[in-house]
């Protein structure tokens, strides 16, 4: 398989394993890149401002032609990036655009609320309320634009072909098993530990 869609929960390792699956298979990683490309090509520059403010801070509220006309691209850009082959490619609906496009493999990354809370409450330096808030702001966002924009249910297992729950792994834990399934990448040697319970 020569593209990779990746679809995460906030504070579910989503965007890291995407970083170390590109690097480890030496696939283009394409990320918001694919928002400013899309937007770019429908003309609405506001469109991608609006895309990536998935907290809802900026309140932007594009006009629905330019909503769609950033959707077609979107679309258009996807599959242009699908045909060239060897790409991770994160978020913005691509195990709905690419399903039943041969050679794709589509991950869906999560963690229970309460782990995602901790990592983004210890990376963000804020208090766990609000990254709570986050999270649950983010959910509420994805599964809105899922269910307005593809009539379909963010969540839906089938439309996956691998979901990895990362409360108990790692990036490179779950890069590994993508590895293996690819059959592209070895997974990493094991490493012993320096000291006892150094790594706990």
């Amino acid at each position: 398989m020569a593209v990779v869609t990746i679809s995460r929960l906030l504070g579910s390792l989503g965007y890291e394993t995407a970083e170390m699956l590109a690097m480890r298979t030496g696939y283009r990683l394409v990320g918001r890149e694919l928002i400013n490309q899309a937007a770019k090509r429908a003309g609405a520059p506001d469109v991608a401002l609006a895309m990536i403010d998935e907290l809802n801070l900026l309140g932007l509220k594009p006009a629905p032609e330019d909503m769609q006309s950033y959707l077609t691209a979107v679309k258009v850009v996807m599959e242009e990036l699908a045909a060239a082959g060897d790409v991770v490619i994160v978020g913005r609906a691509g195990q709905i655009i690419l399903a039943h496009w041969p050679g794709v493999l589509h991950l869906r990354m999560i963690a229970p609320l309460a782990v995602r809370v901790q990592r983004l409450a210890q990376r963000q330096g804020i208090i766990p309320a609000a990254a709570q808030a986050q999270a649950e702001t983010s959910d509420r966002y994805h599964k809105k634009y899922f269910k307005h924009f593809y009539h379909s249910n963010w969540d839906a297992p089938e439309h996956y072909d691998l979901v990895i729950n990362t409360a108990k792994l790692t990036a490179a834990n779950a890069t590994d098993l993508v590895c293996i399934l690819l059959g592209k990448c070895a997974p990493r040697p094991i490493q012993a530990k320096t000291s006892a319970g150094a790594n706990d």
